[in-house]
């Protein structure tokens, strides 16, 4: 196993449970069975590779992993099928659609203020994320995804709270997807407010990323598998159940969420298939990346 991460636990899986021999040195030979790495996978990386070997990441990823990637391409699929894609919120990839954005703020209801988030097109963990309702404080030359902002979400405990939900890709043509039953419910940690001018600053009520909301003294971390309902990162099995105690429809809520897994996916799937196939033509099995 060639492993390229900084991860412990990959290490600890790689070596302790599977019993594989671990190689750190350059992947210059490639002589391994299972490649694990952090970095994007180049096309000519996975030119070189033998059909018995495997590896974490399929080339072209980033027209799906990164957000102006993803909106241009969900906002493409909703032009060719709007009601199929009506899933996510406006979104505007800047700066490329900062004129369609001026247009859409100004066809508002008159008097009705419109709340947008704005995220940098290939950040993480909610760094450089803001609020605004005032479309000149976003530059025209900024790169970042600007999206209407969902004011009036399901709330948890008063919190807002996001889902982090587990995807593997076994195979890109045909599409093969898996989903992982268990994942985790992310919240905020402080009370939801709709928006006003007063607290668009308020991250730690607007947003649950987990890396803006462990350093508020709200934070509580849950340190017990049998008592889920606690803390501020709960499991998902918690909140299917209390949804069905409330009268929800969780399988159809189940439904939902994995038809718009394939559909994000779907979006961005032309550019991975043709990128697989034109790495490996005779790859029948459909089975090098993961």
């Amino acid at each position: 196993m060639y492993l390229d991460t900084m991860y412990p636990v990959v290490k600890f899986v790689g070596k302790k449970i599977m019993k594989w021999n671990l190689d750190y040195s350059p992947m210059e030979d490639f002589n391994f069975d299972l490649c694990w790495t952090v970095n994007a996978v180049k096309p000519q990386v996975l030119v070189k590779m033998q059909p018995h070997q495997k590896i974490n990441h399929f080339p072209g990823m980033s027209v799906l992993s990164r957000k102006n990637n993803l909106g241009k391409n969900l906002m493409k699929m909703r032009k060719v099928e709007p009601e199929e894609f009506k899933f996510f919120p406006m979104t505007f990839m800047i700066p490329g659609d900062y004129n369609e954005l001026k247009q859409y703020n100004a066809n508002r209801k008159p008097g009705k203020a419109q709340t947008f988030i704005v995220k940098p097109e290939a950040s993480c963990q909610g760094r450089g994320i803001y609020l605004t309702r005032n479309i000149s404080h976003i530059k025209p030359t900024d790169k970042c995804v600007v999206q209407r902002y969902m004011s009036k979400p399901f709330l948890l405990d008063e919190l807002k709270f996001d889902l982090r939900i587990y995807v593997l890709i076994t195979g890109i043509d045909p599409l093969r997807l898996y989903v992982y039953e268990e994942g985790l419910v992310r919240l905020a940690t402080e009370p939801y407010v709709v928006p006003r001018n007063d607290n668009l600053e308020d991250v730690c009520m607007h947003l649950t990323n987990y890396a803006i909301n462990k350093d508020n003294p709200n934070f509580i971390f849950n340190e017990s598998e049998t008592e889920m309902n606690k803390g501020h990162k709960r499991n998902l099995t918690y909140l299917y159940d209390l949804l069905a105690e409330k009268g929800y429809d969780v399988p159809l809520l189940k439904e939902r969420i994995n038809d718009m897994f394939i559909k994000a996916f779907i979006s961005g799937h032309p550019v991975l298939s043709s990128t697989y196939r034109s790495c490996q033509q005779n790859n029948f099995s459909n089975d090098m990346c993961f």
